[in-house]
């Protein structure tokens, strides 16, 4: 897969806002508290039509009015009014997702996070996959930015986010580790960032344990992206399992079918990384991401088997299917030599953690408290929910290998997320700058501003977070 041409970035949505000077329609926000307004809002006329129809206000409800010909002269929307009860996520990219057409401006009484949030959903809501449909090429509907919005800051995550929905999307047909190498050299060159890549007989003697997972397909490789030249160093590492066949653990058909997904930890970092340099963010930002799939053939690692790993510890594989954290581990080891400020790993690693916390719900790990509470309420802040769990060295014992170091898996299925946190731990020299996300990347059920199949998260969160965090 290349970058596509702009014809094509056309065909699969780009996020964009109406321009200001463009005829618009209304879009009111009215709280239910609120609902004699309307008459003064809209005219006698919109408030009989909304009486007739029974529009009251209600959090959630939607009013069209026509007018005399037929089109739509404005729309209410229901806005809670207790500020304890905020709006359902992204509300407006469902309004919008049924308008389908035409451009719009908001008027109502906002915070300003509640403005971000409305219009960052108006962008969300113009996403569509259709690389391989036909016929698809129908304009969303556009809202102008409002007022006191940073309209650069929400385009530019808003096309991070467009290119990690993509790349998940994508089929691991079409995104293979040298499609993925090819995308983000072509994101470095589009920056201006320095990119190399390591593969071949150099992979296998400087990072045995992607080499080992990678060996059965096609050819693997750890991606190294670098951009900026001062400020604090910001390192993100993103899990690139292009496929996950589970390697000779194999899964099962079910378990199988969205295993596309598994370099969603690669694709959320390399969305990220497009809206740090997309914002000239005062940072060095590194991006590295081992790329493999793990596959079947004569050249898989076996159940026990030992893999010396770059840091020098020696692995034995308890379970081929318990991969991620084998790539990592040489990855971190690798961006632990130049000691950054902030070491991020992003990876779909364990399905204990949705399990534990769902599909929507990322769970986190770090030993830094303070920079837990400035995530923690950074998320909040741009409702992109995670939750911090613990690093609970009383199951370290379960990692415990008779014939090396560490095993990669513990033998039953208990604490399957934390455990695999610890593992990255053991290869963390300095556990104070690392946080670790452990992603799930896919939409099960569409919801406002985010339809089914692939979808970012933490990298509002962590956005949000970088300025205090890095002191940048």
């Amino acid at each position: 897969m290349t970058l596509p041409d702009k014809e094509m970035m056309a065909s699969l949505g780009i996020p964009e806002f109406a321009p200001q000077s463009c005829e618009t329609t209304p879009i009111y926000l009215v709280r239910q508290d609120e609902f004699s307004s309307i008459e003064n809002l809209a005219g006698e006329f919109a408030a009989k039509w909304a009486h007739a129809t029974g529009f009251s206000g209600k959090a959630g409800q939607t009013l069209v009015v026509p007018d005399d010909n037929g089109n739509i002269a404005a729309v209410f929307v229901g806005y809670p009014c207790d500020s304890d009860k905020p709006a359902a996520r992204f509300f407006l990219a469902d309004v919008l997702k049924r308008l389908k057409s035409g451009n719009y401006r908001l008027v109502g009484e906002l915070s300003a996070s509640e403005w971000d949030e409305a219009a960052l959903g108006a962008l969300l809501s113009q996403y569509k996959y259709t690389q391989f449909t036909k016929g698809n090429s129908t304009r969303s509907a556009r809202l102008t930015v409002p007022d006191g919005c940073d309209g650069e800051r929400l385009l530019a995550i808003a096309k991070g986010e467009f290119t990690t929905r993509d790349l998940i999307n994508t089929p691991s047909s079409n995104l293979g580790p040298s499609d993925l190498l090819d995308h983000t050299q072509r994101l470095a060159r589009s920056f201006g960032a320095e990119f190399s890549a390591v593969n071949g007989a150099r992979l296998n003697s400087e990072f045995p344990l992607i080499y080992a997972v990678g060996a059965a397909g096609r050819r693997p490789c750890l991606l190294d992206l670098r951009w900026g030249d001062s400020g604090p160093k910001l390192t993100l590492v993103g899990k690139g399992v292009c496929f996950d066949t589970g390697g000779l653990n194999i899964k099962l058909g079910r378990s199988m079918e969205l295993m596309k997904k598994d370099m969603g930890g690669a694709a959320v970092a390399i969305g990220l990384s497009e809206m740090i340099m997309r914002l000239n963010l005062p940072l060095q930002l590194r991006l590295l991401i081992p790329a493999v799939e793990n596959s079947i053939s004569s050249a898989s690692m076996r159940p026990s088997d030992i893999f010396i790993s770059r840091a020098g510890y020696s692995v034995e594989v308890t379970n081929t299917d318990a991969e991620g954290r084998l790539i990592l581990a040489d990855a971190i080891d690798f961006a632990e030599e130049e000691k950054p400020d902030l070491l991020i790993s992003l990876a779909t690693l364990t399905g204990a953690a949705r399990v534990a916390l769902g599909p929507e719900i990322v769970p986190f790990y770090t030993d830094n408290d303070h920079f837990a509470d400035i995530l923690a309420q950074s998320a909040r802040r741009v409702q992109d929910p995670i939750w911090r769990m613990p690093l609970w060295h009383g199951y370290e014992s379960m990692l415990k290998s008779d014939v090396a170091d560490m095993a990669n898996a513990p033998p039953s299925g208990f604490a399957g997320s934390i455990t695999a946190a610890l593992f990255l731990r053991r290869f963390i020299k300095r556990p104070e700058n690392w946080v670790h996300f452990d992603l799930y990347c896919w939409q099960p059920k569409a919801a406002p501003g985010l339809p089914r199949g692939g979808v970012g998260q933490v990298s509002r969160a962590i956005l949000e977070a970088l300025p205090e965090a890095l002191n940048c």
